[in-house]
């Protein structure tokens, strides 16, 4: 069914809406503190000439084994700095971190 149908519905079967802090089931967001934010989207972050070297070679395509044997390490020592950068820059994937990097024509 349509969202809003379903809306309707509610509200004829229970009357008006009641108010916020009188419905039940209803969890209030709460604020995170400005110094814990994990990572703002205007937040300086600066990345190695190593770090955007590995995202560069990512970014062709190629498997973790050859970019790690292009970038003369380890495809485990790869993959570990890999997350790190992700980790750095607040996204879940390399191809995150490749766009990421892309779009500010660092690579």
């Amino acid at each position: 069914m349509e969202q809003a149908t379903l809306v309707r519905r509610t509200v004829e079967d229970h009357g008006a809406l009641q108010p916020r802090e009188h419905r039940e089931n209803v969890v209030p967001l709460q604020a995170r503190p400005r110094d814990t934010a994990v990572s703002s989207p205007y937040a300086p972050v600066e990345l190695s000439h190593e770090e955007l070297e590995l995202l560069a070679e990512i970014a062709t395509g190629v498997t973790t084994e050859v970019a790690a044997r292009h970038l003369e390490l380890s495809a485990r020592t790869l993959r570990r700095r890999i997350r790190n950068i992700c980790d750095v820059l607040g996204v879940n994937t390399p191809i995150e971190a490749v766009v990421w990097a892309a779009r500010r024509q660092l690579i």
